[in-house]
């Protein structure tokens, strides 16, 4: 009697099997990367009603981060600088610069300026920048080369898995406590030496327990 199939027939479980298997795995794959936040919120760089440059202010200048952004060191936000702190120096330098009209009219008439948050945790995510200040944490660790920006982006996820990843970790991030500004420093010796000397002496070992940033 013929046969109804042709005899490569016989290894069609195999291949429909193999073929689920690569396309499943593709699927998680691109799901994983292209869904995260490391691909869907890196880069990230909004439109800012003025066009504000930290290259010139925190690079070519060499004002320190904690002119503006007050509150770092004591709080868990890094408040975002009223027009005021603006206006200490603009009300002599650049006085009648287009770029700076919405600075003039805001501190006239006490409107605050409306920035466009960057870097934005979830509200079930608890982040405390004056615990990570103390501990002798970099600004540029979290937000980049700031001083280095025109207009800043999100340079890392801030993920779960990126904060987990520094809590199991922390060593390339630490430095001293009057250095934690400064974009440009590097350790003396070598940072793993310096980081075990300073882990020793403030007891740093951070919790990767739930409750550390979820409460």
């Amino acid at each position: 009697m013929a046969q109804i199939f042709p005899k490569w027939t016989n290894n069609l479980p195999t291949y429909v099997a193999l073929g689920t298997f690569v396309l499943l795995t593709g699927a998680v794959g691109f799901v994983w990367y292209y869904f995260s936040p490391e691909y869907t919120d890196v880069g990230y760089r909004p439109k800012q009603p003025v066009a504000y440059s930290h290259k010139v202010h925190a690079g070519d200048l060499g004002i320190d981060c904690r002119y503006c952004h007050t509150g770092v060191e004591t709080q868990a936000q890094a408040n975002v600088p009223p027009t005021r702190t603006c206006m200490n120096c603009h009300t002599m330098v650049n006085t009648d610069s287009d770029k700076l009209a919405l600075v003039r009219e805001s501190f006239a008439s006490g409107r605050p300026i409306e920035w466009v948050r960057v870097h934005n945790l979830p509200d079930y995510a608890y982040f405390d920048h004056s615990a990570h200040i103390t501990a002798g944490v970099g600004c540029a660790s979290c937000h980049g080369r700031v001083d280095q920006m025109e207009e800043v982006a999100l340079v890392e996820p801030l993920s779960m898995g990126w904060c987990l990843n520094c809590h199991k970790n922390p060593d390339l991030h630490l430095r001293p406590l009057d250095q934690v500004t400064n974009m440009k420093w590097e350790a003396p010796v070598s940072q793993a030496e310096f980081a075990r000397a300073a882990r020793t002496e403030k007891d740093i070992n951070p919790s990767i327990e739930c409750s550390a940033c979820h409460r």
